[in-house]
């Protein structure tokens, strides 16, 4: 099970109280430990969860001229859609992530991604970012979004995108203070870096009619190139992560009832903290929790889409900024990789990684390159 934050307990007391303290070293202590934790927030809505499912499952249920108007390849993907078998998992020729991949114990290894052709899974991206108040250097990053014009969706898209993708940024960004805290930084480090960042409501889309066999690879094995990834709950099971210091495979759970999101450190934060916090690896896959959902769904709701949508947020760093080793968090790093030098208690300490200084918007260049969607 993750570490469970209470982000109640830093939003109702002052930032320097004890409980707040031991929340936030709590927040930093499971990024750094796991890669991930459960975040619990009264002020999320399930009900806002659900309108937004449903509205992502009917409009990938539209037809596929209709999807592909809302394509912008010519921006690297970054607003709009992106269609099932365009994206490629990193991981499947990354010599780094194939070495993590290698000396994870054979039973806890992900499926394999070494002959898997780009992820059948589609996205949508609607940015929820300010533009910023100077022009930056990398427009493609902060493109306009698009709105579907089928006469079903247009009206509503905006409003629900909006509304729950507010609720998601204000969580995330509650909790990449507390981290800040938590790791002996000015609480405003990484929400003043992030200001102007394009950040992404950014749902994931499988068709669970096409691809319902077990072990089929929706999400091929991968970490995220942003800051922090945050996730309402999907309706189907499928989501395995990896905790950094087992090197297990976690199948996520939420807990029945309560208002949680699951949130990952993605690359941004492992490059400002000079490989402190490592980007949590994790798969989306077919498994018997995701079929046996699928049959008790066609059944309780034979009219809706079988369609695995996944709720989800990107929260940048702002594309200007400098992306460098915060000193005091690359002195940890050093400090505690050398303590486990021939240990083996992280997955990836065998790595030496170089965190070289650039621009925010060309380590996402970079990575986009990677994944195809960039050329």
């Amino acid at each position: 099970m993750l570490p469970l934050i209470d982000l109640d307990i830093y939003r109702s007391q002052p930032v320097d109280s004890p409980a707040v303290v031991a929340e936030c070293n709590k927040a930093a202590d499971a990024l750094i430990t796991y890669g991930a934790l459960l975040l619990q927030d009264s002020r999320v809505s399930e009900d806002d969860n659900a309108t937004f499912l449903d509205l992502l499952e009917d409009y990938f249920s539209q037809p596929l001229p209709d999807l592909q108007k809302d394509e912008r390849p010519e921006v690297g993907y970054q607003v709009g859609v992106t269609l099932e078998n365009t994206e490629k998992p990193k991981c499947a020729v990354d010599e780094p992530c194939l070495r993590v991949i290698a000396r994870l114990d054979p039973d806890q290894r992900p499926l394999d991604i070494t002959a898997h052709q780009p992820d059948p899974k589609c996205r949508f991206f609607w940015r929820m970012g300010d533009m910023p108040p100077y022009e930056t250097q990398f427009p493609a990053l902060n493109a306009s979004n698009v709105v579907p014009q089928a006469e079903s969706l247009k009206d509503k898209w905006a409003p629900i995108m909006e509304k729950w993708g507010s609720s998601m940024k204000s969580a995330v960004e509650g909790l990449a203070q507390m981290t800040a805290v938590g790791l002996g930084l000015p609480r405003e480090a990484f929400t003043d870096a992030g200001r102007y960042g394009p950040h992404l409501l950014a749902p994931t889309a499988s068709d669970l009619v096409k691809y319902n066999k077990k072990d089929t690879i929706l999400a091929g094995f991968h970490t995220d190139l942003n800051f922090l990834t945050i996730h309402g709950r999907s309706r189907y099971p499928g989501l395995h992560i990896w905790a950094r210091n087992t090197g297990k495979r976690i199948l996520v759970q939420f807990p029945p009832t309560g208002r949680y999101l699951l949130v990952q450190a993605g690359k941004q934060l492992e490059h400002l903290s000079g490989g402190l916090i490592k980007a949590g690896y994790h798969e989306v896959v077919v498994n018997e929790p995701t079929i046996a959902t699928i049959q008790r769904r066609k059944v309780e709701f034979p009219d809706r889409p079988l369609i695995r949508i996944s709720s989800t947020f990107f929260w940048h760093l702002s594309s200007d900024h400098d992306l460098a080793p915060i000193p005091s968090l690359a002195k940890r790093s050093s400090d505690a990789k050398d303590q486990n030098k021939g240990q083996g208690l992280s997955i990836d300490d065998l790595e030496d990684t170089v965190y070289e200084p650039m621009k925010v918007g060309q380590q996402v260049q970079n990575e986009l390159k990677h994944i195809k969607l960039m050329a």
